[in-house]
């Protein structure tokens, strides 16, 4: 069934499942994944510290403190706005007095509907070294008035700060160096029955949240059922890490910790994660290489994992494994209205899972992509980056012909593509896939230039073989035993894991060994040709599809 209008099918769909109605409880623990992280730039960042970012909820205005010059202390509170979400941020001004003083005035949280700004500061009147103090406005328009400490129940006679406020305000997670903890910093939270209502005494969440290193900068997710926070626990990318840790309800016990990975964590330090009121974006802080400063501001994407069948587009068949499960507790496919889910399968998740249907779905570890689906033209299109492939003599563009769309056929004299570098085999993990019609013994499929053949034929049979191999006087060629050249369509791919070499006809593994590592080139690819352009090397048949992960593939 084909649709002709996006925006119908997704009413349909929406219409017809929404009356369906069950109620399951269960644990929330669906799939999603991390962007690329993205500095935010010098509109924002200084050569100072920037750090403990803090977003509004409408998305507008980035709450943070900084040691920049033009402040009221040695550290202080300022504020980054914009007009849409869609825009960069522009104008960032310092909070001023009364919230900042000549003290330190630090960890911003500003509340959901944008009226109380929850911070941490050692000026005098408090309890301890550092406390919690929140200061109040009628309107998102008016001045903020004299900021009041949160007293004693809260604040210890210790260290408090990072305030984190839930969304409907009567949470708040801190970090506290106070006695009964599991290590030298730990999260805490007091809760409070209004807003009207005094906070209570901050309980320990425990350890299974906490370690006996520092855990501290909490921040609860909108729906209060993630939080996300910073330790210095063994096991992490850097010396600190950012973890999160989740649960079904507000009332359950938290799960394990989870690192988020090394697309977000990396060495030396992250820091002070925000979550958008969306859970789509997440700000934190690190000291990473690239910034302005020591510390700097960053952000990354928080995707839902939304080809539950993993067929590379989301569509009809997706939207068939929703209802399949709907009512139930099943994690591939809760993914609403948050990222994480929300522990039952509805119309939160249909209604996400709309807004990307139709959408190519491509694996984060795909890094060099040639569909060679392109009708015309001399450039080959890389999917995942500018790489592009060149053509070369006058390979011929056959749009219908491929086994995954369309093909490019080379008549095996002159025809070749070339491409700028991918990656050297040196240099860890790896795996190639591609689709051939064709080709005849001695040609070859992949080649790296002044290299060696990646994928190609032996002489005799036309079977598989890899040149790709070690340095060792023993090290060769790995051969297989499978034909490739018998004129029916066959995926053929090399998979190097950092000691194994493996090679696969249809999915199938058809030839294995070990080697010690692989010699390296730093040179770019050759498609349809042997890695010095010989005469007899030249492909001659179809080529489609060409793939390159950054890690050892198992078809």
């Amino acid at each position: 069934m084909k649709w002709s209008n996006v925006d119908g099918m997704r009413l349909v769909l929406i219409g017809v499942v929404a009356v369906i109605v069950f109620s399951v409880s269960g644990r929330v623990k669906a799939d999603f994944v991390f962007g690329e992280r993205t500095h935010l730039g010098p509109s924002i960042n200084s050569p100072a510290e920037d750090a403990q970012p803090c977003i509004s909820a409408d998305g507008l205005s980035l709450f943070f403190c900084s040691e920049r010059s033009g402040g009221y202390g040695n550290r202080d509170v300022w504020v980054a706005r914009r007009a849409t979400k869609n825009e960069g941020w522009t104008m960032v001004e310092n909070v001023g007095p009364p919230v900042n003083t000549s003290y330190r005035d630090s960890g911003p949280c500003i509340s959901a509907d944008g009226l109380s700004l929850f911070f941490d500061s050692d000026r005098p009147g408090g309890s301890g070294e550092s406390d919690i103090w929140v200061a109040t406005r009628k309107t998102k328009s008016d001045p903020w008035g004299t900021p009041t400490n949160l007293g004693p129940t809260v604040n210890a006679s210790s260290y408090d700060a990072y305030p984190s406020v839930s969304a409907d305000g009567l949470m708040l997670f801190m970090q506290s160096y106070r006695p009964g903890g599991c290590g030298g910093y730990d999260i805490w939270m007091t809760t409070r029955q209004s807003k009207n209502d005094p906070w209570t005494t901050p309980v320990n969440l425990g350890s299974i949240v906490n370690s006996s290193a520092i855990d501290g900068d909490p921040c609860i997710s909108p729906d209060g059922l993630v939080l996300f926070f910073t330790s210095l626990r063994p096991g992490g990318y850097g010396i600190a890490d950012l973890y999160l840790v989740r649960r079904a309800t507000i009332q359950d016990s938290w799960d394990s910790p989870m690192n988020l990975g090394p697309i977000v964590n990396g060495s030396p330090d992250q820091g002070n994660p925000s979550i958008s009121a969306d859970g789509l974006t997440l700000y934190f802080a690190s000291s990473r290489p690239g910034g302005a400063g020591d510390w700097d501001l960053w952000q990354t994407t928080i995707k839902p994992v939304v080809d539950f069948n993993g067929d590379e587009i989301v569509d009809a068949a997706d939207m068939c494994i929703i209802v399949d499960h709907w009512g139930e507790d099943y994690s591939l496919c809760d993914i609403g209205p948050m990222p994480w889910g929300d522990d039952i399968v509805d119309v939160q998740d249909l209604i996400v899972l709309a807004e990307h249907l139709f959408e190519e779905v491509l694996p984060s570890d795909l890094i060099a992509y040639w569909k060679l689906d392109e009708p015309e033209g001399h450039i080959a299109q890389n999917s995942i980056s500018d790489n592009d492939g060149v053509l070369h003599g006058e390979p011929i563009w056959q749009p219908h012909s491929g086994k995954k769309g369309g093909a490019l056929e080379f008549d095996g004299i002159d025809d070749y593509i070339s491409t700028d570098f991918v990656l050297d085999p040196t240099n860890g993990a790896f795996s190639v896939f591609v689709w051939i019609k064709g080709g005849a013994p001695g040609q070859v499929v992949l080649s790296q230039v002044d290299g060696v053949s990646w994928l190609c034929t032996d002489s005799v049979e036309g079977c598989l073989i890899t040149e790709l191999k070690g340095s060792g006087r023993s090290a060769g060629p790995l051969r297989s035993q499978t034909v490739i050249t018998d004129g029916t369509w066959h995926r053929i791919g090399f998979v190097w894991d950092g000691s194994h070499r493996v090679l696969y006809v249809d999915d199938m593994m058809v030839s294995e060994d070990t080697q010690d590592s692989l010699e390296g080139s730093s040179n770019g690819l050759y498609f349809g040709v042997g890695n010095t352009l010989a005469a007899g090397t030249f492909f001659s048949g179809l080529i489609d599809d060409i793939r390159i992960y950054n890690r050892a593939v198992t078809p």
